[in-house]
């Protein structure tokens, strides 16, 4: 697995934003997923744990917004709940306690923006 395959390249952004790693089919285990490509196992997929996918979520948001989400102001704060409930993030055990912790708020305070949510 070189990774210059086309297959494998236009796969790669989608695992990298899982927070997924690529291995070759050979090394996959029975919780992998191996993709193949014109009949031939291409490349296979470790998907993260779901507790690691939040963690991998929320470094993306700060990536993506240039700065550590702990200094956002309280409206944007609400927005990323508004995301990361969508995504599922508080279906995972801690999820409110990680989330209250990468926007500096404490889970009192994650919980009254998913309640605002709700009421809307």
């Amino acid at each position: 697995m070189t990774g210059e395959e086309p297959f494998i390249a236009a796969v790669k952004p989608l695992v990298d934003a899982i927070g997924g790693e690529l291995l070759p089919p050979d090394e996959a285990g029975p919780d992998d997923v191996v993709l193949a490509w014109e009949g031939m196992d291409a490349v296979a997929v470790r998907l993260p744990q779901l507790a690691d996918s939040l963690d991998h979520i929320l470094a993306a948001m700060e990536r993506r917004r240039g700065m550590p989400l702990a200094d956002l102001d309280r409206k944007a704060k609400q927005e990323v709940v508004r995301v990361l409930e969508a995504r599922g993030a508080f279906s995972v055990r801690h999820g409110v306690e990680t989330v209250a912790g990468a926007l500096g708020v404490s889970r009192f305070t994650v919980y009254n923006y998913l309640n605002r949510e709700k009421e809307a």
